[in-house]
């Protein structure tokens, strides 16, 4: 039986009178305490409370970031496996579970707890419910401007927002543009956003109501002799920048200056074929310039960057451009309660990460005075819908947008395994939905092994719970979505593993393109995290135990071809034949790898291989 928001709220001041709730007091906390003010993710008494944040400053900065098109609430669990290597072992993001909790000062068994790890993930998601939903959200951003002044609240939203849902892939992200800006988004950036065409792109850039910043976005030099959006506003000839690089906001007697840096590795880790003109990079030198720039020409008196680098590029970047006050960082999905301070040549960078999926919401309150950032407190707010009330407005549009398609999304497709775990995805190596999924192609293609790509987006479906049309698509809906079965050589298997393992385990963060490692269904292997390229990858056997030989070929399927269009059924098409099949949603075997080098990392907890 679901509760309605007042008998929600009075379940949970039971459990806060019972101490399973923690409070709302900076004393109880321990609080990452700098020069700069006190960073914290806030505790709560009462959890009518949590969204109770007392006047400080006067500039206030809401960040959302990669909600990957969710306009309604969901489930979302956090991962158990999130490994930092070299330096950033033992270092935010790379904390989970217990570990992040003692960290952040965070009590366990508590609604924090459950926002922001695995922890007994399905009874805590039972008993606290969904998060997110932009009806939901609104609510809390309207709250938040109205309590600390609409002219001196800001609303930045990191991108990876037009992308992750059947309207959103349906209506070529214009779903996601109306509902940004209900919500008030004023000032983004992208990533996933460039997986359209270019038209497709610029159309929703216009539409969009806010500023869309991108500094390092580039047209080829190929290209720009002869660029067919030489007239969108956005486009400087002389820099060739094909966007806005910044925009400067005037708020609480302040001048804040809004950097965008969209997702460095584009063309590389999608389809160049959709947005052929345009190129990207890190361009750490580009935004130097521009930093220095700005702080000339523009005289604000704060600097901010709303990043699509993930974290860790994040943390490298702020400590080779200086003049950046805060980072608020995007693209990894990592829900992190405090920004980390980072010292660099010319004072510190505050950098953030503020999760996915619409279930958070971050929010900085600066005080700036005398040119520059004096002070600041921060909170990542967990958005939980049974504590928000669903905005009226922001519900008929989604009702609208969604209407069309009803019938299709609601289609019940299996059951999720009434015994098992939550079908979920988020974790550097397999996660239970994307076993179902590997297992699906194996099974619709007739094949030995199925490679899946390590997106850090997809709902997360409850055990007994239906998996519905619309399940799937969030597991799966992007613009390549195609299929594809072929002989693959051992050695073609191995160094495939072996590019998205340096991807991900590279110690030079600049070497490092965000998301998980490649999900496979019917291999095993180990892998050694603290080797190099070509040697992190040994003893691949297939799921009787036969060792995979480099020189013999092996049926092979997967989607989410990079390069050359698959020619294959969408990968909804065979995920949902798949379940209508099987009806209750299980498997054998979970294909997680062996790992060498994690012992006592504390990115990695509850973990079978």
């Amino acid at each position: 039986m679901s509760l309605n928001r007042r008998e929600f709220i009075q379940l949970m001041g039971i459990a806060a009178a019972a101490g399973l709730v923690p409070g709302c007091d900076s004393k109880q906390q321990t609080p990452a305490k700098t020069s700069a003010g006190v960073a914290s993710s806030g505790v709560l008494r009462k959890p009518e409370e949590l969204y109770n944040i007392p006047k400080f400053g006067n500039v206030a900065i809401m960040h959302m970031t990669d909600c990957h098109a969710q306009l309604n609430p969901i489930y979302f669990r956090e991962p158990n496996v999130n490994l930092g290597i070299g330096s950033a072992f033992g270092q935010p993001p790379h904390l989970v579970g217990d570990a992040l909790l003692k960290h952040y000062g965070i009590a366990p068994n508590s609604i924090e707890a459950h926002a922001f790890t695995y922890l007994n993930f399905v009874e805590a998601a039972k008993t606290y419910g969904k998060v997110g939903g932009f009806a939901h959200l609104r609510t809390l951003v309207k709250k938040l401007r109205a309590e600390h002044g609409p002219d001196r609240t800001l609303l930045l939203d990191g991108g990876d927002t037009w992308q992750g849902s059947a309207t959103s892939y349906w209506t070529r992200g214009k779903d996601m543009v109306d509902a940004t800006n209900l919500l008030g988004v004023d000032v983004m950036t992208g990533h996933w956003e460039f997986t359209y065409t270019e038209e497709e792109v610029i159309n929703n850039v216009k539409a969009f109501k806010g500023d869309f910043v991108v500094q390092n976005c580039f047209v080829r030099d190929e290209a720009s002799f002869s660029y067919k959006y030489a007239d969108f506003a956005g486009y400087n000839e002389n820099t060739q920048r094909a966007f806005k690089p910044y925009t400067i906001k005037q708020m609480g007697g302040a001048r804040v200056a809004v950097i965008g840096q969209g997702f460095p590795y584009t063309p590389i880790a999608n389809p160049q074929r959709f947005i052929p003109d345009w190129t990207f990079g890190i361009r750490d030198s580009e935004m130097q310039k521009l930093v220095d720039q700005i702080r000339e020409t523009e005289k604000p008196d704060a600097v901010v960057v709303i990043s699509h680098n993930g974290m860790d590029v994040d943390l490298k970047m702020a400590e080779i451009v200086s003049g950046i006050d805060v980072i608020f960082g995007g693209h990894t999905h990592d829900g992190v309660p405090s920004p980390t301070i980072v010292k660099n040549k010319t004072g510190q960078t505050l950098v953030t990460n503020a999760g996915s999926n619409g279930k958070f919401l971050g929010f900085m309150q600066l005080d700036i005075r005398n040119g520059k950032v004096q002070d600041f407190r921060y909170r990542l707010l967990p958005v939980f819908s049974n504590l928000l009330e669903a905005d009226k407005e922001m519900d008929a549009l989604i009702a609208d947008v969604r209407k069309p398609y009803v019938q299709t999304l609601a289609e019940e497709l299996a059951v999720a395994d009434p015994d098992g775990d939550a079908l979920y995805r988020r974790g550097n190596f397999n996660g239970t939905f994307d076993q179902i999924i590997c297992d699906a192609l194996n099974t619709i293609n007739d094949t030995q092994i199925s490679l899946s790509p390590g997106f850090r987006w997809g709902t997360t479906v409850l055990p007994g719970q239906p998996i519905t049309m619309d399940n799937v698509m969030d597991q799966t809906c992007i613009t390549y979505p195609e299929t594809y079965a072929r002989d693959m050589k051992g050695s073609e298997l191995k160094a495939i593993l072996e590019d998205v393992a340096d991807n991900l385990f590279n110690r030079d963060p600049y070497r490092q393109q965000g998301g998980d490692m490649v999900r496979v269904g019917g291999l095993d292997y180990t892998i050694d995290i603290n080797s190099t390229i070509g040697n992190r990858i040994r003893d691949m056997r297939l799921d009787d135990g036969t060792p995979v030989e480099p020189d013999k070929n092996y049926k092979v399927s997967g989607w989410a071809t990079v390069g050359a269009q698959s020619p294959g059924e969408p990968i909804w098409e065979t995920v949902s034949t798949y379940l209508r099949h099987v009806k209750v949603a299980k498997f054998k075997k979970l294909n997680t790898p062996k790992i060498i080098g994690a012992d006592g990392n504390p990115g990695i907890a509850d973990y079978k291989a």
